[in-house]
């Protein structure tokens, strides 16, 4: 469903996609004297997974947790699909039967908090005999506090993943042509159009067009205009001026610079074209880089950059989507519970994360950590390109119930628009869809 390691499909190219080197993995157990790792020594924890290469990380180190704590794990990892369901029905009934779960923030983050079904963990944070003194906040990426914190300022879960957006570009390309990485939204369609020559089927950009799929790729956009699809009011924003330039950059990009064919072009589709060597740029999720170093699925190998995304007019932002770990309310064991979400972020379990190639932490001190880097087989623009989309990571998709909705009525309008409808038009027409179902859901 999302724009980050989500996708079932995508799991095929991140597992194993890089060897899990013992660099960077400073001990087996978070430092820390204050901390009484053995508080609570003889309880057990139910753990709610979300099935992916995260929690398969999570769970192949499990036996260190339990030797750390004495405390016993069962943790259940099911689909996406499954996970999200079970969790819904049996947080809504005051009674699950997990004191921990894994959440996807940019589909579940209004959901749980509207069931307030997140304990508050703010005070465990501040209490030294529970929490490491290398784990503040302010290691954290921005955008994972924001996805963390509630309304109130109250931190109802730990960041754990992050998928930010970055532009893959073909250095070869753009040397043949003799371009620089663009540094503006500007540049960026400029060099699109410059590198795009039809004759020999090479085009300058790829990126989403598939309903649904392809609102991300806008919304990343329209942060670069400083403005996002809802407002701080709650309110849409979606026929501003800005979401119609965003828009019409869009349409811009995958009309005149795109591959024929691209409004039926998902990620996979983007990768495909990108792989052989004929794309200029491919604005996507961090999570899609192992196959483009690979020599047995690449033409690319040895040629790819690693871009932060342009400034826009008004702004310079890696559009970001991610995953966290809390504590559920109605858990009688919230300390414990809370003992395990803070080892499942911990750094050396993010650099695990990061050099297995499952997934990126949120916490910036593993990836700016030299002896971790060594361990990544991923180039090191990559992670610098990871790094830097960090310093200026935002939300881009709004934080609502019915974002799947949201995707898929502003896709139709993306998709038309690549066919040649006018952005303005399109934007208001799907407004008008959306209000109400986004009114229905806050009722």
């Amino acid at each position: 469903m999302s724009s980050s390691f989500w996708n079932p499909t995508r799991r095929s190219f991140l597992a194993g996609s890089a060897a899990l080197g013992a660099a960077g993995l400073v001990g087996s157990r978070p430092a820390s004297a204050a901390v009484d790792w053995k508080r609570f020594a003889g309880t057990t924890l139910e753990v709610n997974l979300v099935k992916s290469p995260r929690s398969d990380t999570i769970i192949k180190y499990l036996a260190e947790f339990e030797t750390l704590t004495g405390i016993k794990v069962n943790a259940e990892a099911t689909p996406e699909q499954q996970q999200r369901q079970k969790a819904t029905i049996e947080l809504s009934s005051g009674k699950p039967s997990f004191d921990v779960i894994h959440l996807s923030y940019h589909v579940q983050k209004r959901q749980f908090e509207k069931g307030g079904w997140l304990a508050d963990i703010s005070g465990f944070l501040k209490d030294p005999t529970l929490t490491d003194p290398s784990l503040t906040e302010s290691d954290f990426a921005e955008a994972g506090l924001t996805f963390a914190k509630d309304k109130d300022g109250k931190l109802r879960s730990l960041p754990f993943s992050v998928d930010y957006w970055i532009v893959y570009w073909n250095k070869e390309l753009f040397e043949k042509k003799g371009l620089a990485y663009p540094k503006t939204f500007d540049e960026m369609a400029a060099a699109a159009e410059a590198l795009t020559d039809k004759t020999t089927n090479t085009y300058g950009f790829v990126a989403r067009g598939l309903k649904n799929a392809n609102v991300p790729v806008w919304t990343a956009l329209m942060l670069g205009y400083g403005a996002t699809a809802l407002g701080p009011d709650g309110k849409l924003r979606t026929t501003s001026d800005e979401a119609v330039e965003a828009a019409k950059l869009y349409q811009r990009l995958m009309t005149k610079a795109a591959p024929v064919g691209v409004s039926g072009f998902n990620w996979a589709e983007a990768q495909s074209a990108f792989l052989q060597g004929k794309i200029g740029m491919w604005l996507d999720g961090v999570g899609f880089a192992p196959p483009l170093e690979d020599p047995q699925k690449s033409r690319v190998v040895g040629k790819v950059g690693y871009g932060v995304m342009p400034k826009g007019p008004k702004a310079q932002a890696a559009a970001t989507f991610g995953d966290g770990i809390g504590v559920t309310a109605a858990s009688q064991k919230k300390e414990a519970a809370y003992l395990f979400c803070q080892w499942v972020i911990s750094k050396e379990m993010g650099a695990r994360l990061l050099q297995a190639g499952a997934g990126v932490p949120f916490r910036q001190s593993v990836l700016a950590d030299a002896e971790v880097r060594k361990g990544v087989t991923m180039p090191s623009a990559w992670v610098d390109a990871v790094a830097a989309s960090g310093k200026v990571s935002q939300l881009a998709l709004p934080v609502i119930i019915p974002v799947t909705e949201f995707r898929d009525i502003y896709g139709v309008g993306l998709t038309n628009m690549i066919g040649g409808a006018d952005p303005a038009t399109e934007l208001k027409t799907a407004t008008a869809q959306f209000e109400p179902v986004l009114a229905k859901s806050e009722g």
